[in-house]
């Protein structure tokens, strides 16, 4: 219903189903008898399932590979600088507007996929809950502004466009860019996985 309504709107941001659908969740603890808590466990095999979903974008990424070998170290330096990028712009806003430690380390792992940034988030001190919603936040927002911003400044590139849905905005980033085709899926798929990996690695170590 939700992907339907979003469709019916022409695409509008506001009616993005990771927006509606959790507002028509929301709405139906508040007017059930269901706890969050009874939510949650309920939907636990839903939740796991983020997990081997995310494994299985490995399929069009493994008919890519050549093209991918090609580009390799152009490829590894955009994570390196992107990944960086994305840490420290969400931290130096946050910082620049108050926010104290812990929202600062809930926020740090907004731009890797759901499954990755909670466990990242509850390693180094953060907020789960802060954490997967600044991740979906994160991920509407630059899957519906990353390819007309892209357009604009002349770039149609489907690789391109691809491997910055997923960089920057992870799994609901490379569900878009498999809107487009799916070489640019691949390429999301290829910059989320080597985000979150890189993330995984190396925020723990600086911010612990």
């Amino acid at each position: 219903l939700s992907m339907a309504l979003f469709e019916k709107s022409h695409r509008n941001s506001l009616c993005h189903p990771l927006i509606t659908g959790p507002m028509a969740i929301a709405a139906g603890l508040w007017l059930l008898p269901v706890s969050f808590a009874d939510y949650q466990d309920r939907v636990a095999l839903l939740t796991w399932l983020l997990g081997p979903a995310t494994v299985a974008l490995a399929i069009p990424l493994y008919h890519q590979l050549p093209n991918i070998r090609a580009h390799g170290t152009a490829i590894v330096l955009t994570t390196l600088l992107g990944g960086f990028a994305a840490v420290a712009i969400a931290l130096a806003g946050a910082a620049l507007m108050g926010a104290d430690d812990v929202v600062l380390l809930s926020l740090a792992s907004k731009s890797i996929t759901t499954p990755i940034a909670l466990s990242i988030s509850e390693l180094i001190g953060g907020i789960g809950q802060l954490a997967a919603g600044a991740v979906i936040i994160t991920g509407v927002t630059g899957a519906l502004a990353a390819p007309p911003l892209l357009r604009s400044i002349g770039i149609t590139d489907s690789r391109v466009i691809g491997f910055t849905l997923g960089l920057t905005a992870h799994g609901i980033g490379t569900a878009r860019a498999f809107d487009i085709d799916m070489q640019a899926g691949a390429y999301a798929s290829l910059g989320m996985g080597l985000t979150g990996l890189l993330t995984a690695l190396i925020l723990p170590l600086l911010l612990i």
